[in-house]
């Protein structure tokens, strides 16, 4: 599989080649040439097969030659090492826990993929790669626990300071090897634009290999259309009209459902639930693209004011704003309807939610007000216990830490701090 630039601006690269650049030197994101849907008989007997080998026949297209089959399968075992389960609010609605991973949040899934086939990559290369990312909050632990002790690979992650968990927090800051943690003076998209302008300064891709595990890299974003299908094999043979309901903020895992979508995944409808960061729910009322500036919430993972996937998603629907909207809706909410969703979702159903899932949880609703048919799933996108303050001050109920988080908890913090792109360009030169 080849991949173009979304800008059309640079040469089309090999897998391999989009993975390792990360963005394309024209600064547009990596989208393949074709996709190719899978058989009608691969959706009717979906629950027939394992979720690796539904997680290799979605992607394989994607990914060979370059990486042989024999070892797809062996970096799909390893990705997928733990479950997706699917559990019923009510009648109408069903959430999709995708935090059983080692850091306990989605990213978990696209994180492991990508390191192993950067790993794979680089086996042979004697020279360094560095991942540069950024994150608003969960894509920095995930990142740094997939690609911990990965050879030949360094890390170094970019979180805006005061604006994610502790916990999150201590997820990047404190596994050491071949992890740093830039500790930002401002909010994601500060963080984001650093790594973006990093890219294309030759004052540092003339002297290192620098790449990203952003979604906006293709093996982080691709691999997050595995659990759609997934959860399609669980609910295709009760619910006819099933609806993805996904908290949305950078737009990479919404877009991963969209690409199950275009493999032939029955599913005819996404909804985007935003927090107060709606600039593509404002979008699809006003057809006005309208980047505003980062607006914090207690659903940090979300607050993007402008989202780089949504690209994608506008190529997916060739850029037609009619067929984008019949397949994807958006709302909004705010923290404090948050909250009452995450009360209501405890007193009424017994379910911990965090931030981010109750979000989806209120998109869910929303959107079944107009479309009682629908059989609404949201994407639990994180354990609750990463959210603990705004858990359990919400909930007024003590939640136990598990095993992943207590490891971490009491470890010492360990981040430089940063204020400007030249700070970061001087680290980066300096290491």
């Amino acid at each position: 599989m080849n991949y173009y630039s979304l800008n059309r601006k640079v040469p089309i690269a090999s897998f391999k080649e989009a993975v390792i650049k990360g963005l394309a030197a024209d600064r547009g994101l990596y989208f393949p040439e074709s996709i190719k849907s899978l058989p009608n008989s691969f959706f009717e007997n979906i629950d027939q097969l394992s979720n690796t080998e539904i997680a290799f026949e979605a992607i394989k297209q994607f990914v060979l030659p370059e990486i042989s089959e024999l070892e797809l399968k062996h970096i799909i075992n390893e990705t997928l090492s733990f479950e997706f389960p699917v559990i019923k609010i009510n009648d109408k609605i069903s959430t999709l826990e995708l935090f059983h991973g080692p850091t306990m949040a989605f990213k978990d899934v696209g994180a492991r993929f990508m390191a192993r086939c950067l790993g794979h990559f680089n086996q042979d290369n004697t020279e360094e790669v560095t991942v540069l990312v950024a994150t608003s909050g969960d894509t920095g632990g995930a990142v740094a626990n997939g690609f911990l002790g990965v050879k030949g690979v360094n890390v170094v992650i970019l979180y805006p300071s005061g604006k994610v968990s502790d916990i999150q927090e201590k997820q990047l800051t404190t596994l050491g090897q071949n992890i740093t943690a830039l500790e930002v003076d401002g909010v994601f998209d500060d963080c984001q634009n650093m790594v973006k302008r990093a890219f294309l300064d030759e004052d540092l891709t003339d002297k290192m290999q620098l790449t990203s595990a952003n979604s906006i890299n293709v093996a982080r974003w691709l691999p997050q259309l595995f659990y759609f299908l997934f959860t399609y094999k669980k609910l295709y043979k009760t619910h006819q009209n099933i609806v993805f309901t996904v908290p949305s903020g950078n737009f990479g895992n919404i877009c991963a459902g969209m690409i199950a979508q275009q493999l032939g995944m029955p599913v005819k409808h996404f909804v985007a639930a935003n927090n107060a960061n709606h600039v593509v729910t404002d979008y699809l009322q006003t057809q006005d693209y309208n980047p505003k500036p980062t607006t914090a919430t207690i659903s940090n993972a979300m607050d993007v004011g402008n989202p780089s996937n949504f690209a994608r998603i506008q190529e997916i629907y060739n850029n037609n704003f009619n067929t984008l909207k019949s397949n994807l809706s958006s709302y909004h909410f705010s923290d404090e309807d948050t909250k009452n969703a995450m009360l209501e979702l405890f007193n009424k159903y017994n379910y911990v939610a965090d931030p981010h899932g109750a979000v989806g949880y209120l998109g869910s609703k929303e959107f079944l007000k107009t479309n009682p048919d629908a059989h609404c799933v949201f994407l639990e996108t994180a354990h609750p216990v990463k959210f603990l303050d705004v858990v359990e001050e919400v909930i007024k109920e003590k939640q136990e830490l598990p095993k992943q988080i207590k490891a971490i908890i009491h470890k010492e913090k360990v981040a430089t701090k940063i204020a400007s792109y030249n700070e970061l360009k001087d680290f980066l030169l300096g290491t």
